[in-house]
């Protein structure tokens, strides 16, 4: 099970939960260790209508083909599952919030964020915060992300929740690569930003950004023998080539691996 959205919070009991707006809903959505192995993810509605729950995707890396060096060790990890965000907004907002910083640190950033300004829900498996709607954000004052430590994220907030009051119902019926163009197109939203928000929000990770930190450093742990080229451009051309059809599964499994490998739990 991979959870790298920072939305997720882990009780003492071991289940993570999540909240998520799928349509015209929020949703509980909670991952437990199953008896039998691997785990289970149980989506309760909280508000709202009921016909649209969250997607999840399970990849299973038994279907991996290519270099053995990379394809082995994700096998041996077994398949994993991801929750897709369906609110653009949501997405967009989050990978604001993991620019250019370290990932513990953009967790804990999006959590104080949540907490202070998002809507406050009651799951099975204990609270968890909303993101901030996009009118919450825009009434905000400066000082407001100034005491969340947040001032460098602030005008692409602004931004980002701008776009999203006008353009989200057209957001919601796009495809994949037609989503990357429309919300790079948003002011203060560039590349790494919007590859890591059309990902959260389809799963597909041909479009993240593959070459980024992350799987650079991933890959280079997962499978030290390789000759990982250093500079972004060379390792997004080798990752690209090796991957070959299955850029996104490689991608995804890979930093999947990278999320169970750095907190030590599958979970």
């Amino acid at each position: 099970m991979m959870l790298d959205h920072p939305g997720w919070l882990r009780g003492p009991d071991g289940r993570a939960r999540r909240v998520l707006r799928s349509a015209n809903a929020v949703w509980s959505v909670i991952c437990s260790p199953a008896p039998e192995g691997g785990h289970t993810v149980d989506m309760v509605p909280l508000v709202g209508s009921t016909d649209r729950a969250p997607l999840v995707d399970t990849i299973d890396p038994e279907n991996l083909t290519g270099d053995p060096t990379v394809c082995a060790p994700l096998q041996a990890d077994g398949p994993i599952a991801r929750v897709r965000t369906a609110d653009v907004w949501e997405a967009l907002g989050t990978a604001i919030t993991r620019q250019v910083i370290k990932a513990a640190t953009a967790r804990d950033n999006y959590r104080r964020f949540c907490e202070a300004h998002g809507q406050r829900y009651d799951t099975a498996a204990g609270p968890a915060w909303s993101f901030p709607a996009p009118e919450v954000v825009l009434d905000l004052p400066d000082e407001a992300f100034d005491a969340l430590r947040m001032k460098f994220f602030r005008d692409g907030l602004r931004a980002a929740a701008d776009a999203a009051l006008t353009a989200a119902s057209n957001w919601a019926s796009m495809t994949g690569d037609q989503l990357l163009d429309a919300v790079q197109s948003v002011r203060r939203i560039g590349p790494w930003t919007a590859g890591a928000t059309v990902a959260d929000v389809t799963n597909d990770y041909s479009l993240y950004p593959f070459a980024d930190l992350a799987v650079r450093t991933w890959a280079g742990k997962l499978a030290p023998s390789v000759d990982w080229p250093k500079p972004e451009p060379e390792f997004g051309r080798l990752w690209q080539a090796m991957a070959g059809a299955q850029l996104s599964e490689w991608t995804l499994l890979t930093l999947a691996w990278g999320v169970r490998h750095a907190t030590g739990v599958a979970l």
